[in-house]
């Protein structure tokens, strides 16, 4: 097994962050520096920072509320990182990032390989999210952030867009470019009071109270691994 699929099954990371850890330098094969492409055999020793990894026994899939000030990271050092917030038994990361100052749903897992399948961006799998803003919504606005919006050297892909009132809209997005929402408002004048995610493809946030997490539903699961044709490996 490839020395990062390893470790994103271990729960430890995703796939494209073992790459960083590999890069970095944090990770040793029975006592030897990995290197991108390294392979893992039965009975090797796998050591991130020097702690031993071992790969988890079962998957959890969960979703979380989350509040304001609360930092999609796995870095523990840095305070008010997710997966202290969280405090699962389990080692689990975040799908995906919602930035510090939004809120709403965000997935965690410890499943590296969904993680990639979720996240593929040519898959463009909707999230829905209900935005505020500082002045009066016009329907020029809408309609811009509805056909795309330059930002970050390139033009954003066509979005659903529904005025809910005068200062507050409804996006479903297909793309998760860095502050995506914040940044196309930014351009067309407009700045963000409140965000907050709604929905990531079938999953929604329900009635999950603000800093509430539980575990995915058997019926979420499944719609979830159908709509991106995946078959967990346990």
């Amino acid at each position: 097994m490839r020395i990062n699929k390893y470790l994103s099954e271990s729960g430890i990371t995703s796939r494209r962050g073992a790459d960083k850890y590999i890069d970095a330098g944090r990770v040793k094969i029975n006592g030897e520096l990995a290197e991108l492409g390294s392979k893992v055999e039965e009975g090797d020793v796998v050591t991130v920072d020097g702690n031993a990894v071992t790969l988890e026994k079962s998957y959890v899939y969960l979703k979380l509320n989350k509040p304001r000030g609360i930092t999609s990271t796995t870095e523990r050092h840095i305070k008010g990182n997710i997966v202290d917030f969280v405090g699962h038994q389990e080692r689990i990361f975040h799908i995906g990032r919602l930035d510090k100052d939004s809120e709403g749903l965000i997935l965690l897992t410890n499943d590296g390989d969904i993680v990639n399948e979720i996240l593929r961006v040519e898959n463009k799998h909707e999230k829905e999210y209900v935005v505020s803003v500082d002045k009066k919504i016009t329907d020029d606005f809408i309609e811009q952030m509805a056909s795309g919006v330059d930002i970050l050297g390139t033009t954003t892909l066509p979005a659903q867009v529904r005025k809910i009132n005068d200062r507050t809209f409804n996006i479903i997005l297909m793309q998760g470019l860095n502050r995506q929402i914040r940044r196309m408002c930014e351009a067309l004048g407009y700045e963000v009071r409140q965000l907050r995610r709604i929905r990531v493809m079938n999953i929604h946030v329900d009635d999950l109270k603000l800093g509430e997490w539980k575990d995915l539903t058997q019926t979420e699961k499944d719609e979830l691994f159908r709509q991106l044709d995946y078959q967990p490996k346990r």
